[in-house]
């Protein structure tokens, strides 16, 4: 893994780029905002990936920590839906890594669940070839639909809020290169990238629970990928793994940057 700052910047300002684009699409009025030291791109929709706020100061010490985390979940609590905070540890200094969960906590935090920021100089990549599946984009509503309720299953939403954070969207139909892996017809995989600020971006990658761990989400990112390069010439990819995605995105030629950490606000 890189250690370098550099790498860490590059993560939470690609989210806050995309992020910016899929909030903003989903509710023109949305809350987005850059504050000092903080990054606001709330849709308050039922949808919570797409409720985020993340810190942006480089090399923040425990103090500024505090206080942004304290503004931070300030911003959460005057919200009607839930959501997340994302928290890019590379741009902490090392004091303040080492104390940041209890100044969650007492910021009235707690932790929800890892993943790590990665990237690569890695486009173009072949276009994949799995013997289980066909690929279809994105264009219809209702190619849109099951690509919401993938996400929902895989991630243990209610079907509702994905399709709340997806169906009607004009972006993820004409903008984004978003795929779908099926079997047999059946949707079962998908991923999409977008173009964000010269580098083309992951987002949503989702397996149906029951067909995990058959190389699906590899094969249909591989897809979106080639798709999205093909289209913008970009040679840089970045995306922010889940813990099960992890393990699986080096294999494509991305590297870990940063661990992120995801924080909800205590119940």
């Amino acid at each position: 893994m890189t250690d370098g700052r550099t790498e860490s910047i590059e993560s939470m300002e690609q989210l806050a780029v995309v992020w910016r684009g899929m909030v903003l699409d989903r509710d023109p009025g949305a809350d987005v905002r850059d504050l000092p030291g903080i990054a606001v791109r709330w849709a308050d929709c039922r949808f919570a990936f797409w409720n985020c706020v993340t810190l942006t100061d480089v090399g923040a010490d425990p103090a500024l920590l505090a206080q942004r985390l304290g503004k931070a979940a300030g911003i959460m609590r005057s919200k009607k839906r839930p959501g997340f905070l994302w928290l890019f540890e590379g741009l902490l200094d090392d004091e303040a890594r080492a104390e940041v969960r209890t100044a969650a906590e007492r910021a009235g935090l707690e932790y929800a669940f890892p993943g790590t920021g990665m990237a690569g100089d890695l486009l173009p990549v072949p276009e994949p070839d799995h013997p289980d599946l066909t690929f279809a984009r994105v264009t219809t509503d209702e190619q849109l639909r099951a690509y919401a309720d993938l996400n929902s299953r895989a991630y243990g939403f209610p079907l509702e809020d994905g399709r709340d954070g997806l169906l009607g969207s004009e972006l993820w139909k004409h903008r984004v290169h978003a795929y779908l892996g099926l079997r047999d017809g059946v949707p079962v995989t998908c991923a999409a990238t977008v173009e964000a600020d010269g580098r083309l971006f992951v987002v949503l990658v989702a397996t149906a629970p029951e067909w995990q761990r058959r190389g699906y989400g590899e094969a249909v990112t591989r897809k979106a990928l080639h798709e999205g390069a093909r289209a913008t010439g970009l040679t840089r990819a970045t995306l922010h793994a889940t813990a099960a995605g992890a393990p699986v995105y080096p294999r494509i030629g991305f590297e870990p940057s940063t661990p992120v950490h995801f924080y909800g606000l205590k119940v």
